[in-house]
């Protein structure tokens, strides 16, 4: 009796992860988005959400470290939803709606090593970012582009921008061991109160709670 412990086959814990990669296995050729030009499956979504999580890790972001996105219901956003908590860290999406005081308030507190930028607020994370402090640490920054518009991808990268959406799914490691959760208790969002008359309020969103609330985002 006393070797019937948890053992992996018999208490891995669930993850929201894991049913992009039963859809990935089960309904590989089926549409898992369509958006103006762009449709993938879903074996293809998961095969670029690995990629983005590989490329990620490899940026140095480690397990329970924060990552932001400031970015519109597009593509991106929808896989980075998977990627960010495939990499090990913490998703944190920001409203699109809030004033740059507000957003660098956030970001401050927050404090994500990755903020991924959707280009039609380049200049809202701009103004975000010179109500820093001076000596504050600032986040790497990776543009979006939509496929819907014409910016070329640039070679070098102004405003802080150390690269591209697009490049880190091309360039990340499709056998990337994705990390999964030690328990139902990892974090796996951090959220914040926004419209509100004070500062922004934080709260995490832990695995276990995902699984029952799956709308939380």
């Amino acid at each position: 009796m006393d070797e019937l412990k948890p053992t992996p086959p018999n208490s891995s814990p669930l993850t929201p992860i894991g049913f992009l990669e039963r859809a990935a296995t089960v309904y590989s050729d089926c549409p898992s988005i369509i958006y103006n030009s762009t449709t993938y499956t879903w074996y293809q979504t998961y095969q670029r959400c690995l990629k983005m999580a590989s490329s990620i890790s490899s940026l140095g972001i480690k397990k329970n470290d924060v990552v932001s996105v400031l970015a519109p219901n597009i593509p991106a956003m929808y896989e980075l939803h998977f990627a960010i908590p495939m990499s090990g860290a913490v998703l944190n999406t920001i409203n699109l709606r809030l004033d740059p005081r507000t957003i660098s308030v956030l970001l401050r507190h927050a404090q994500p090593k990755l903020v991924f930028v959707d280009y039609q607020s380049e200049s809202l994370i701009a103004e975000a970012l010179s109500l820093f402090p001076v000596n504050f640490n600032r986040p790497l920054l990776i543009l979006i582009t939509d496929d819907s518009n014409s910016i070329e991808r640039p070679r070098s990268f102004k405003n802080g921008f150390h690269g591209n959406y697009e490049d880190m799914v091309l360039n990340g490691d499709f056998d990337f061991n994705w990390v999964r959760p030690e328990n139902e208790f990892d974090p796996i969002t951090l959220n914040y109160t926004s419209g509100t008359t004070s500062s922004p309020k934080g709260v995490f969103i832990v695995i276990g709670e995902c699984l029952l609330y799956p709308w939380i985002h």
